[in-house]
């Protein structure tokens, strides 16, 4: 049981954004994408869960072409977190978190009592259950981030793409964020993040170093997050040392 891509390429407006990409994310993974801006990182992810259609190659979902499950599967297997994208302004969180459902409802569409079982213990796992009632843009940016992934957890999905699911959290939920990773995997969830941090993506099991839209690199992150990589991308400055079996990523002059 797997989500992998199989020799993946993308073209936008006859330019190579992803070119030829092989990699496979597993139950109970966490594989980290890693690279500059423009990379393709974000688009690779797309093409994973399945919201854009390669130019060449193919996505697979327990080895069946991604394109040929209907889009209610899609839902039910892979949920996807945006890095920024239009929310619901007058719903409150629990109807938010509720939407995570939708691909588990029947044709009346009505919750029952599986589905607000999924929505409560969504609400738990990233702390946001005290906001219940509360409507959206009330919301502080962390708070609204929260509650988002909270939805995708809602579908109860076995793989989990995230884009910079990080990106308006503090250091206190960044670190309460990697806890949760880390109880998401202990229950077999596949985990698939865009990451712009070097020192966050330490932490995963795996790094996918993407450049110019092809893998540089690909392993664990002592692997992957080396000196010569890293400074043939950010710059001679970069140094790297090792804190309990964990690189470092030092960015200075």
């Amino acid at each position: 049981m797997s989500l992998a891509a199989r020799g993946l390429t993308f073209h936008y407006r006859q330019q190579a954004v992803v070119q030829e990409v092989s990699l496979e994310l597993h139950p109970g993974e966490w594989l980290a994408l890693l690279g500059p801006n423009g990379a393709g990182k974000s688009t690779l992810l797309r093409l994973m869960a399945g919201l854009l259609l390669p130019t060449a190659g193919q996505v697979w979902l327990d080895e069946q072409p991604l394109a040929r499950c209907s889009s209610w599967r899609r839902g039910q297997q892979i949920a996807f977190l945006p890095q920024d994208g239009p929310y619901p302004e007058n719903l409150t969180v629990e109807e938010v978190v509720l939407l995570g459902r939708t691909p588990h409802l029947g044709l009346l569409g009505r919750p029952g009592p599986a589905d607000w079982a999924a929505v409560r213990w969504a609400m738990q796992e990233t702390q946001v259950a005290a906001l219940a009632q509360r409507l959206l843009p009330t919301l502080s940016g962390g708070e609204r981030q929260r509650v988002l992934l909270a939805r995708a957890l809602a579908a109860c999905p076995r793989f989990l793409l995230l884009d910079e699911p990080t990106s308006h959290l503090d250091l206190h939920h960044q670190a309460e964020f990697l806890r949760l990773l880390s109880s998401l995997r202990s229950q077999g969830l596949g985990i698939l993040t865009v990451l712009h941090d070097p020192n966050l993506a330490a932490q995963a099991d795996r790094v996918a170093f993407l450049r110019q839209g092809r893998i540089m690199a690909l392993g664990a992150p002592l692997e992957v997050l080396q000196e010569p990589l890293l400074r043939g991308v950010y710059g001679p400055g970069v140094q790297v040392r090792h804190l309990e079996g964990r690189p470092v990523v030092l960015l200075g002059g």
